[in-house]
């Protein structure tokens, strides 16, 4: 299946993505599709039939919802191509996003950002991008040792490393003028932006995972069914 469609207590991580922007107050969506991009486009035509009560004529097949649809989103499903780099991807939906500041990211990574920050944080720099940066978690724990014994473990812990792409970018339209070809966005387009001094960094210390791993898709997992998932507004504090 395609990766925005791997799922984390029951639900596309897609899904989870598109929620963590709704809640603060965007909910109008294009998904460039790729890779078995009509599994994609087949959830979210069925997504009202799955997930409310309906009714069907048999004689002419017309459907109809039974209840309010609490979820008010709309989604563009656009197919960028199987083997478009992200760059190209961004460049084949831009005829969808109007002429606007827009918001992006990547379909596998969950964070507890607060996108209005984010987006206010944007408007006040005023230049053309601004991607989020943050510390990715340490792969594995380490060991304390003091003249060669070992005196104490540290579980995984925050890397203090250098800053690192987290997506979550907001951007102007302009920026669609840097990307030239079916190009990776984060070579020459952010590249480009910040020689031209209009790519901005908004600083991210919570929680960001990607699932790019089993290992990874294994924690979201227990961190979902531990009930205090960081990803999920309802659950923050």
């Amino acid at each position: 299946m395609p990766k925005p469609m791997v799922e984390i207590g029951g639900r596309p991580i897609l899904v989870h993505i598109m929620e963590l922007y709704s809640y603060h107050g965007f909910k109008d969506f294009v998904v460039a599709c790729g890779y078995l991009g009509h599994v994609i486009k087949d959830y979210f035509a069925r997504f009202s039939l799955q997930n409310f009560d309906f009714s069907v004529d048999l004689g002419t097949g017309e459907t109809t919802v039974l209840e309010r649809n609490a979820v008010d989103w709309r989604v563009a499903l656009i197919d960028t191509g199987l083997d478009t780099m992200t760059g190209g991807r961004l460049s084949r939906v831009g005829p969808h996003l109007g002429e606007t500041t827009f918001l992006a990211t990547y379909g596998d990574g969950l964070a507890d950002i607060d996108i209005q920050d984010l987006v206010d944080f944007h408007k006040r720099h005023g230049k053309l991008a601004t991607i989020t940066a943050v510390r990715p978690e340490a792969r594995f724990g380490s060991l304390s040792i003091e003249d060669r014994r070992v005196v104490g473990f540290e579980e995984k812990v925050v890397s203090s490393q250098a800053w690192i792409n987290g997506g979550f970018f907001v951007l102007e339209p302009e920026v669609l003028s840097y990307i030239e070809n079916d190009v990776p966005f984060e070579r020459a387009p952010l590249e480009g932006l910040a020689r031209d001094g209009e790519l901005m960094a908004f600083e991210h210390d919570g929680f960001w995972k990607p699932m790019d791993t089993l290992r990874d898709k294994r924690e979201l997992e227990r961190l979902w069914e531990s009930g205090h998932a960081p990803w999920v507004p309802s659950t923050q504090p």
